[in-house]
C-alpha cells in the first residue's frame, strides 16, 4: 500500500514531537514508540495500493499548491479498527481541494474498493495522529489534554511524500518544473 502524505513545517512538527514523548511519558499510546527512521508527523491524505505514472503526474501537479498555510481545530478521538487520538486540522478551501485533487488521482488509476473509504472527500477527517492502538477505548476518561502542550495555532504543509508500507520506502512527490 502507498499512503500520500503531507509533512508539516519545523516548529510544528517539534510540537507534535513534544506530544508524542508525553504521551509516551504518562504509558499511554504514542507514535513516539514507533520507531521507523521515516515516522515524522504527518497528514495522511490518501493510500492506494499502486502509484501509477499517470497518478504521479498528478500529484506532482498538486503538489505545486505547497508550502500550505493551516490551522489546528483541537484534540480528537477516533474508534475505528484502532483507537487513534489527534489534533484535528480545520477543513479550509484550500485544504478541500488539494485533499479532492489528490483523492482524483489516486481514484484515476486504481479500483475503488481497494482505497481506504475513510479517505474519500465526503468522510476525510485531516487530523496529525498523537498516538493509535488496537486497545478500544485507550484514549477514553483519561485527562490527555493536560498531558499535551497546546498544538500549533496554525502550520504549514511543506512537503508532499508517499510511503510505501510494503519496502518501507519514501517518495518525495516534488512538483515538475
Amino acid at each position: 500500500m502507498r499512503t500520500v502524505e503531507l509533512l508539516l513545517d519545523e516548529a510544528a512538527e517539534s510540537t507534535v514531537q513534544e506530544a508524542w514523548r508525553r504521551l509516551a511519558d504518562a504509558g499511554l499510546p504514542s507514535q513516539a514508540r514507533h520507531r521507523s527512521p521515516t515516522n515524522r508527523p504527518h497528514l495522511t491524505l490518501a493510500a492506494c495500493p499502486e502509484l501509477t505514472a499517470p497518478i504521479r503526474w498528478e500529484l506532482a501537479e498538486a503538489a505545486a499548491a505547497l508550502p500550505l498555510a493551516v490551522r489546528f481545530a483541537g484534540l480528537i478521538r477516533f474508534e475505528r479498527p484502532t483507537s487513534v487520538l489527534a489534533w484535528s486540522l480545520e477543513l479550509d478551501a484550500t485544504l478541500t481541494d488539494l485533499h479532492r485533487r489528490v483523492w482524483d488521482a489516486v481514484t484515476s488509476d486504481n479500483r475503488p474498493e481497494s482505497l481506504n473509504p475513510l479517505h474519500a472527500p465526503d468522510n476525510w477527517s485531516p487530523h496529525v495522529t498523537l498516538g493509535r492502538t488496537r486497545r478500544p477505548g485507550a484514549f477514553t476518561g483519561r485527562r490527555i489534554p493536560e498531558l499535551l502542550p497546546p498544538p500549533p495555532l496554525s502550520a504549514r504543509l511543506t512537503t508532499l511524500r508517499s510511503f510505501d508500507t510494503e519496502t518501507g520506502t519514501l517518495e518525495i512527490l516534488s512538483p515538475r518544473g
